[in-house]
């Protein structure tokens, strides 16, 4: 007799699209869904970049480049029927492109508050609005998910000046409850994960001074590719159905400690 818990963490027969999926913690996530099954279709602004880490994921399974930015509606817009030309459903949304810009507060420029919460806290939302069909069909026969990329730095305060950042990432946290109670009604389950250091290009300081990042940590070292991975295969599985409108914290302890 088969087992149900045997699939529980299982990925075969879903379809993700990951944006912000050529590198850091998209990539990560990306390269998770595909070691359980999953074809995936990651996005990015760079599409040389994007192209290029989707040819060197293909050799884990199918995994196609989708470039583009979301941070317009336009863009998300456009994303959307790129996705839809492709598949007639969607099973996994990850919104994990991100935007960050650090500045003093006397200085601090509109430019770098409109691109981070453009693309941090506006995208998600019209994005998933723009999938909202494809979604619903995934929908109709089990869970489908949208997993929102948020940050420890939307539930506890930065020490650096990452003003429209912070902002961002507590909307997008908040965002996430709001859109969870809309879409379960389309059995599409929403939730968030909150990460901490993880070595990519927007935390640099995880990336080039990680034992020095270390020290800071209960855990006593940064997060790792498993660490990412797993969270996000947890959410989008079936063991994660149950879980809605929640934000999965993943920072090794950080937010306790500060």
């Amino acid at each position: 007799m088969n087992n149900p818990m045997n699939d529980l963490f299982s990925l075969k027969g879903r379809t993700a699209l990951i944006t912000g999926g050529s590198r850091g913690i998209g990539r990560m996530i990306a390269a998770g869904f595909l070691a359980q099954g999953a074809r995936v279709y990651i996005s990015a602004r760079k599409a040389a970049v994007c192209d290029q880490t989707a040819k060197e994921l293909s050799a884990h399974g199918f995994c196609v480049s989708l470039p583009g930015d979301v941070a317009t509606v336009e863009g998300a817009k456009a994303l959307a029927a790129a996705f839809a030309a492709r598949e007639e459903k969607l099973d996994i949304l990850v919104n994990n492109a991100g935007a960050a810009w650090g500045a003093e507060f006397d200085g601090f420029p509109e430019a770098g508050w409109d691109k981070v919460v453009d693309t941090n806290l506006k995208a998600p939302f019209f994005l998933t609005q723009a999938l909202i069909m494809q979604l619903r069909k995934a929908g109709q026969s089990h869970c489908a998910k949208v997993i929102n990329i948020a940050s420890i730095d939307g539930i506890s305060v930065n020490p650096q000046e990452t003003y429209s950042y912070a902002a961002s990432k507590a909307g997008l946290i908040q965002l996430t409850r709001r859109m969870a109670l809309r879409l379960i009604k389309d059995n599409i389950v929403v939730t968030a994960i909150a990460p901490g250091a993880f070595a990519s290009d927007m935390n640099r300081d995880a990336r080039d001074h990680g034992d020095e990042v270390s020290a800071r940590i209960p855990s006593g070292r940064i997060g790792t590719d498993e660490d990412m991975a797993g969270a996000a295969i947890y959410l989008a599985s079936r063991a994660g159905d149950y879980v809605v409108g929640s934000t999965l914290v993943v920072d090794g302890g950080v937010t306790h400690a500060r």
